[in-house]
């Protein structure tokens, strides 16, 4: 550079054959170091680690216990869900995605439960708001469940008997509902039962 005009670039600068010639030499180096530990591993050497190289969807990288991954409800021994329908995670959404509709429960120790219960998908932006604010601890982000799509809007509302099919992740953080829910599902329509 030019040290009277710090703006304009030197003749070598310009033609910028150095440094084409100096990442090359660095990729290069990094490419046949990388091959040479390749094949040290394919030849049996357990210690030669190799580029760390994820076969995504094939292998998985261990996720985090804390990881927030698909909405799932709670159920109570009697299989009804847990949701007193309080509001309060409808009230805290940042992204307005929950719509419940209450209803009277036919427990009279239970004042309320969820008649309706639908969260958009489309529309979370998976804060966990939903999950601190709820007293009854009846919504949990816990079923390892990161690959769900539809093709439609309307596709990514999950109703409450959708919510309540999923399971926990197993303790190595794989789902144990079924994955990934049909794309071109419809709303309304009937779940796939639970993968073995």
């Amino acid at each position: 550079m030019d040290r009277r005009h710090p703006s304009r670039m030197t003749l070598r600068q310009r033609l910028y054959l150095v440094e084409v010639l100096a990442g090359l030499r660095l990729t290069g180096v990094r490419f046949f170091a990388n091959m040479w530990r390749h094949t040290l591993r394919a030849a049996g050497f357990k210690g030669a680690a190799g580029a760390v190289t994820i076969q995504y969807p094939d292998e998985r990288r261990p996720y985090s216990p804390r990881l927030r991954s698909l909405h799932r409800l709670v159920r109570r021994e009697d299989g009804s869900p847990r949701c007193v329908a309080c509001m309060m995670c409808e009230t805290i959404c940042p992204a307005r995605c929950i719509y419940i509709v209450a209803t009277e429960h036919p427990n009279p120790e239970i004042e309320k439960v969820p008649a309706r219960f639908d969260i958009d998908l489309g529309r979370c932006v998976f804060c966990g708001y939903c999950v601190e604010a709820c007293p009854e601890d009846a919504i949990r982000m816990d079923t390892g469940i990161l690959e769900f799509a539809s093709y439609s809007r309307l596709g990514m509302v999950y109703t409450m008997e959708m919510l309540l099919a999923h399971e926990p992740a197993r303790p190595d953080g794989t789902p144990a509902s079924p994955v990934p829910i049909p794309a071109d599902r419809l709303p309304g329509a009937p779940v796939p039962s639970a993968a073995a």
